[in-house]
């Protein structure tokens, strides 16, 4: 046998029926002749295939998640003698037994998933990318910026927020550094500043040099050096004309979630 061709028929792309079809044929030595016919959305369609096949002595894979439709291709390939391959209705079938769960019935959901997922992962990586304010261009390609002085959770809430799907740059503030220029060009609603009070941060930075070896007596971790970053970082704000989030007894969720509820609010305008 040279070759056999083999009619994919979907209600979305096909990809996944196409995958299964070549790992399938992949065990023959023959030639596989796969033909996609995506975005079925009609009967006719199906018609149209199992004609097509019939004269072309084809087999019919497919992955139609509606009943209706997957049922008219099953019982018009019969009538014509045409073989058919249900490759993702069973299965279906079989979770919804044993689950008692009702199929959602939407074409493209995989890819649907694929998109988000790829929306997340370049996300995460722009998030590390412009962590910090190591490359200070992110800052005008980001869907949030958050500023703040050092141990204001400014790296684990960009992360955060990139598992939702937001590019986020952040850009820490000290007081001998002039901040970007970038940072006054970005339109305020997508700047976040965040706040917390000298004593919560006086506690967090002298933790922070224990866990290093080190001797929370250091300047980092002294009260005026920290009041003094603070009044740094609300000049910054106030220029910018940013909002501002007190994380002093904020857990990542609760200040992502404002974050989150600002963007959406913005998105409704």
């Amino acid at each position: 046998m040279s070759n056999q061709i083999v009619y994919v028929v979907s209600d979305s792309v096909g990809e996944t029926a196409e995958l299964v079809v070549r790992a399938a044929m992949g065990q023959f030595t023959f030639a596989p002749d796969i033909r996609r016919v995506p975005y079925v959305e009609d009967t006719g369609t199906l018609k149209e295939v199992v004609s097509i096949a019939k004269s072309n002595h084809a087999i019919i894979c497919f992955t139609l998640v509606k009943p209706e439709m997957r049922q008219y291709l099953i019982e018009k390939a019969a009538d014509e003698g045409v073989q058919v391959y249900d490759i993702i209705g069973p299965l279906i079938d079989q979770i919804q037994a044993s689950t008692g769960a009702t199929p959602r019935y939407e074409p493209g959901i995989v890819r649907q998933l694929d998109e988000d997922y790829f929306k997340k992962i370049e996300a995460i990586e722009f998030a590390v990318k412009y962590d910090d304010g190591r490359d200070p261009r992110g800052i005008l390609k980001a869907d949030i910026v958050l500023i703040g002085i050092s141990r204001t959770s400014k790296t684990p809430l960009s992360q955060y927020l990139a598992h939702k799907r937001l590019k986020v740059a952040n850009v820490p503030l000290v007081p001998e550094v002039d901040p970007p220029e970038e940072l006054f060009r970005v339109p305020k609603h997508k700047c976040f500043g965040l706040k917390i009070s000298p004593e919560k941060l006086n506690n967090i930075r002298r933790e922070r040099l224990k866990t290093l070896g080190l001797s929370d007596g250091a300047v980092y971790a002294n009260i005026n050096r920290i009041k003094e970053e603070i009044e740094h970082f609300e000049r910054v704000v106030g220029r910018i004309g940013c909002q501002v989030i007190d994380v002093s007894s904020k857990a990542v969720e609760e200040s992502a979630n404002v974050i989150l509820n600002a963007v959406q609010n913005n998105r409704m305008f």
